[in-house]
């Protein structure tokens, strides 16, 4: 594991994209589980069944743990390399 990193920054950028196409996709389903389960332990805590409303909990818990912790795989922004300008010189009298 203590290579990933460099060889992700080495990867090609098709290849980092698809890695945060991924991720991202994986970061939608694990909210969209998450709202379904928050509307689910509401709708029991209402009707007072309280083991149902701790079990949603303990795996919304365990998603949101999930989730951040998928984020230490997400790519490093691409680095441009120096960019050349022109330079003017604007004391210079036609």
């Amino acid at each position: 594991m203590s290579n990933f990193r460099r060889s992700q920054n080495e990867a090609h950028p098709n290849k980092t994209n698809t890695i945060l196409t991924g991720i991202i996709l994986l970061q939608i389903l694990l909210i969209s589980m998450q709202i379904w389960l928050l509307f689910g332990a509401l709708n029991n805590a209402l009707e007072e069944n309280f083991y149902f409303a701790l079990t949603t909990f303990i795996g919304s818990a365990i998603m949101a743990i999930f989730a951040i912790w998928i984020l230490k795989y997400l790519p490093e922004p691409l680095k441009k390399g120096p960019t050349k300008k022109p330079i003017v010189d604007v004391s210079r009298n036609p």
